[in-house]
This record gives C-alpha cells, structure tokens and sequence, in this order.
C-alpha cells in the first residue's frame, strides 16, 4: 500500500493546467519538508493533484508559506538534466489537502468550551466510581537513566 501524509509549507502557487486529450484539470505545486533533524536540510517535493481536487486546489487560493498537511501517493520520477545526467525526483500525487490553520481552528471548535464553576442546580454531578481497594505500589525500573 502506498499511502503518505506529509507537513510542510507551499513553495510556490499551485499552477493549473489541462490534458490535451480530454481536458482533465491538474494543479501542481511544490512543497518544502522540515529535516528530521535541525542540521538536516528541507526536502521538497513536487506535488500533483488531478480532476476535482485540481479545481478545489486552485479555487482555495494556496500560495507560498501556507502550512499544509498533503495525502497521497509517493512516486518516483526520472528527469533528464541540462547537465546531461538523469536524475529521480520524488513527487506526491495528492488525494487530500488541509491547511494546517484550518484544522486548528476545527479541532478548537470541536472541542467543548469549558467553565470554571459553572454547575447547574438542577442535576446532580455524577459521581466517579472509586476503586475497592487502592493500587498496589510495584517497582518499575527507571529506564531514563540507562545511558545510550
């Protein structure tokens, strides 16, 4: 299965374009990737969306510095270099695209609002159950401190 979920920031606006054969929309953009590590430079990738997701990706006017989290599949494709040389560049063809700020702005909107001493009269608070006994106290190892 290749499945993938990447997070990063749009480099360039998404371009849209046609098939010649039947008119199929296609939006492609770049996307830049954190390293893993902070001395690791960021990966880009080209990104590819195709039919009504190409529209979607247009009409939702992404641009450059948008932090996205982009689905799909991962392919490898081989370029010809000016230089003379061919060379494999990685490309995701997007199934789904999310900004990240969109899906912040959900998640604080899904989540109930909380009230400090707000407890209405008219219904009792349910109780938590207790536990019959309390826990027993075994000893764990501490792995923090086993140096690697």
């Amino acid at each position: 299965m290749n499945h993938c979920i990447l997070m990063g920031e749009i480099v360039e606006s998404p371009q849209l374009r046609y098939t010649s054969d039947n008119q199929t929309p296609i939006a492609e953009f770049k996307i830049k990737i954190a390293g893993l590590r902070p001395d690791d430079s960021p990966s880009q990738f080209k990104a590819v969306g195709w039919g009504n997701l190409a529209q979607t990706i247009q009409d939702a006017s992404y641009g450059p510095g948008d932090r996205v989290v982009v689905e799909g599949r991962l392919t490898m494709k081989t370029v010809d270099r000016p230089e003379g040389f061919r060379e494999k560049q990685a490309e995701i063809t997007v199934q789904r695209l999310h900004r990240i700020a969109e899906m912040q702005s959900m998640l604080m909107a899904a989540a109930p609002p909380i009230a400090e001493g707000s407890h209405s009269g008219s219904r009792p608070a349910a109780s938590t159950p207790q536990p019959s006994s309390p826990p027993t106290n075994t000893t764990t190892p501490d792995y923090d401190e086993i140096p690697f």
